[in-house]
């Protein structure tokens, strides 16, 4: 029997859609991208069009128009004549992806240094504050999304598109390397360096470009080993396989 998709899968982690209501592919990749970003779906899991398309009541069609933005996106990888599957990113990945990162990210907090208006402020300490309170109370897809929100949200007060643009599509990696490598049950960002972050950007660009790069690099650091399996959120679709599908 198929797992049913958890009702917060259908809310929009994703970049929004075009403007207009979403469509039936919209719906299929923002539910499959928050699947990953909240670890729901595990490196190298399997997806399978016909019962993605059960599940969803949708085509396959429109599945496989889904998953080819996705991978487009990087968010999971078509295998020739083996469907898609989420990626399986490793260490070199994780250097690549955090340097890129520390690039984007550091420059963001340099800029925003001392220039936040009282209402950013309040929105990036609302954010921290909910994040807090959803690691404590064990609602861990709640806080990964909060954390990815943090950065997201700071990209997009800098005010430069193609930033948050390229962040955005960092963040699905760092997702899935955070899954693989960080021990289980521990936090995707660090709560309370959002908390610390959020005072070096009071100060001034030097402290908050020093906060960002000294987050970063403890968030690289805690990659410490291959993560315990989590309970698979589509057990009938996405079981890791090394068969290909059948015709």
């Amino acid at each position: 029997m198929n797992a049913r998709l958890p009702p917060a899968a259908t809310a929009a982690l994703a970049p929004e859609a075009e403007a207009g209501a979403p469509t039936a592919t919209d719906r299929v990749y923002q539910a499959v991208y928050r699947a990953v970003m909240e670890h729901r779906l595990e490196p190298g899991q399997r997806l399978r069009e016909e019962a993605m398309a059960a599940e969803f009541g949708v085509s396959r069609t429109v599945v496989r128009q889904a998953l080819q933005r996705l991978a487009q996106d990087q968010v999971i990888e078509l295998l020739h004549n083996r469907g898609a599957r989420v990626p399986q990113p490793d260490e070199a990945d994780a250097r690549h992806v955090f340097e890129a990162r520390r690039m984007v990210e550091c420059e963001v907090a340099r800029r925003l240094g001392g220039r936040l208006t009282p209402a950013q402020v309040a929105e990036l300490e609302a954010l921290a504050r909910d994040e807090l309170e959803a690691d404590q109370r064990g609602d861990r897809p709640e806080a990964i999304r909060l954390s990815g929100e943090f950065h997201n949200a700071l990209a997009r007060m800098h005010g430069n598109p193609v930033y948050l643009r390229l962040l955005t599509g960092l963040m699905p990696t760092t997702s899935l390397l955070m899954a693989h490598f960080k021990r289980h049950g521990g936090q995707v960002c660090v709560a309370h360096r959002h908390v610390d972050l959020i005072g070096a950007l009071r100060q001034g660009a030097a402290p908050a470009a020093a906060e960002m790069r000294r987050h970063l690099v403890e968030l690289e650091r805690s990659l410490t080993g291959p993560a315990r399996r989590r309970r698979a959120p589509f057990d009938g679709y996405s079981e890791p396989s090394t068969e290909p599908d059948k015709p």
